[in-house]
């Protein structure tokens, strides 16, 4: 089986907007703006042999906020600037009680099927507690990145950056291959 790094889509592979209950995310191609500084940690990642997946909650989908042609657009640019494997949505509301809507686990127990993976050797990397208790309920090692919306939940690591966490990453892998070997 293989291992995966989880990407919190918005706020670590793409800018947000600080909102009043929470980070404000583009809903039309022109206000998505990819954060450049994340591609090299995402290509060192792609390089040790892990599997990238964006993970994202987008409920504008289903309230009629956003159009899925400008979320397909949106991820066809992701797609051209990170090596990522692949993008799973949850287009649902909170009061839609979905298994996939994070903070619940359902987008990595999607992924885990589609791709072989074995979640308790893979990472989440978020700026979001909802990110880190589906990473928990899900068994992976969850990074959380400093944020205003880190909250309460459990994470096994704060870092300051993406590329903090994806160091981090690549030196518990070193460490497990050398205890293998």
């Amino acid at each position: 089986m293989k291992s995966a790094v989880f990407f919190e889509r918005d706020g670590i592979l793409n800018m947000v907007q600080p909102g009043l209950y929470g980070p404000t995310t583009p809903r039309s191609i022109g206000d998505f703006q990819m954060i450049a500084s994340a591609v090299e940690p995402l290509r060192q990642l792609k390089a040790a042999g892990f599997v990238l997946i964006a993970t994202t909650n987008q409920p504008g989908l289903s309230l009629g906020l956003q159009s899925r042609r400008e979320l397909d657009l949106m991820h066809q640019l992701l797609r051209q600037t990170f090596p990522i494997d692949d993008i799973f949505v949850c287009a649902h509301s909170e009061m839609d009680g979905c298994n996939c809507r994070k903070p619940k686990p359902g987008l990595l127990f999607e992924a885990a099927f589609k791709w072989h993976l074995d979640l308790e050797r893979s990472f989440v990397i978020s700026d979001k507690w909802q990110d880190a208790q589906a990473a928990h309920q899900a068994g992976c090692l969850c990074f959380l990145i400093k944020s205003p919306w880190n909250g309460n939940a459990r994470y096994d690591c704060l870092l300051p950056d993406l590329d903090s966490a994806a160091q981090k990453i690549l030196q518990l892998q070193g460490a497990a291959t050398s205890l293998v070997n």
